[in-house]
């Protein structure tokens, strides 16, 4: 399938998705939001699950040009954008955001079963990691945070951010907490202070921070 006539066939996947949730979603549901039949879906994708697994690559390929490069004015400010790009989702709607993030939540969690949805997950996680990871060694190589480890800044970071988008879907959590903790670890433990840049987070001032590293998916 081409590019031309993907997009609606994935548009039509995000309105059933929305519509019918994972577990009870079927190929008519999909059809029924495009001008296909299901037979004709059925042309370009065998099944609900190969028509899914494309729909993850979609959907990773819309996220990461939507987060990929956050702007800003230094180091600081793009990654403070960075979180905010992460945590506010595209969808304009609160209950299409609950809909979309609770079929969502019910994907993910077929990836210990299923080693299709779980690449993808792991090729979500790393381009999170390796985004946040750059963004902190660049604020270290620039002077502006505290030589921190930039690969643990990192995970702790993805951790925070994946936890607050399924709080927000499991149990009705919004994101602020998370979005203004955040901007405050930022604020008060990554940025150098006068005379801190080369202090490590255990209080070593010997280590020097490390240069950025090319994000890789």
């Amino acid at each position: 399938m081409t590019d031309e006539d993907a997009d609606p066939v994935m548009e039509a996947t995000y309105r059933a998705l929305c519509s019918h949730g994972y577990a009870s979603l079927t190929m008519q549901d999909i059809a029924d939001e495009t001008d296909l039949s299901k037979a004709a879906l059925h042309y370009h994708y065998d099944s609900k699950h190969g028509l899914l697994v494309s729909f993850l690559d979609y959907l990773y390929a819309e996220f990461t040009g939507r987060v990929r490069d956050p702007g800003g004015d230094g180091p600081t400010e793009r990654l403070e954008r960075f979180i905010e790009d992460v945590l506010v989702p595209p969808e304009p709607d609160e209950d299409e955001r609950v809909a979309f993030g609770t079929a969502m939540l019910e994907l993910k969690a077929q990836a210990p079963y299923d080693e299709d949805v779980r690449e993808r997950m792991e090729r979500f996680d790393r381009f999170l990691h390796g985004q946040a990871r750059a963004l902190v060694a660049d604020g270290i190589a620039a002077g502006e945070f505290r030589a921190v480890d930039p690969d643990d800044t990192a995970r702790f970071l993805v951790t925070a951010l994946d936890g607050a988008g399924t709080k927000r879907v499991s149990v009705g959590r919004d994101t602020d907490c998370t979005r203004r903790m955040l901007h405050s670890y930022v604020e008060t433990y990554l940025l150098a202070g006068e005379g801190e840049d080369a202090v490590t987070a255990s209080g070593d001032g010997d280590s020097e921070a490390e240069p950025p590293r090319e994000v890789t998916e």
